[in-house]
């Protein structure tokens, strides 16, 4: 089966580059322009990693990462955020994110870690 990647960022480019990067490695992706979509996928399809945007339009990525935790209180989460960010980065981390990402970032960093921390599948 395939690890199951959920890929949440309000804009579309990056949307797009992670989640050809990441099909291409034979993970099955998801992607969310904002919350709402985000939980959805949560609650629907059960990711085994989540890569999540900080500033995105509406319910930011603190909530975001709040409310999936209540749905999943294991769910792994990557947050990725703009430079400077501080105490953003150290409150997700508090809420149980696993690191973070300075956009802009670079891709192969991303694919390193996600293949770290993505819990492998028994078969």
């Amino acid at each position: 089966m395939k690890e199951k990647i959920l890929i949440v960022d309000d804009q579309f480019g990056i949307r797009i580059l992670l989640n050809e990067v990441f099909s291409k490695e034979g993970y099955q992706t998801f992607q969310a322009a904002n919350g709402i979509q985000a939980l959805d996928i949560v609650t629907k399809h059960d990711p085994d990693l989540v890569l999540l945007d900080m500033k995105i339009p509406g319910m930011d990525g603190i909530e975001i990462l709040k409310r999936m935790k209540v749905i999943d209180p294991d769910i792994r989460v990557i947050i990725m955020t703009a430079y400077g960010e501080l105490d953003m980065i150290q409150e997700a981390k508090n809420l149980g994110a696993i690191t973070h990402f300075a956009k802009p970032f670079d891709i192969d960093d991303i694919r390193a870690a996600v293949r770290k921390h993505i819990p492998e599948k028994a078969n």
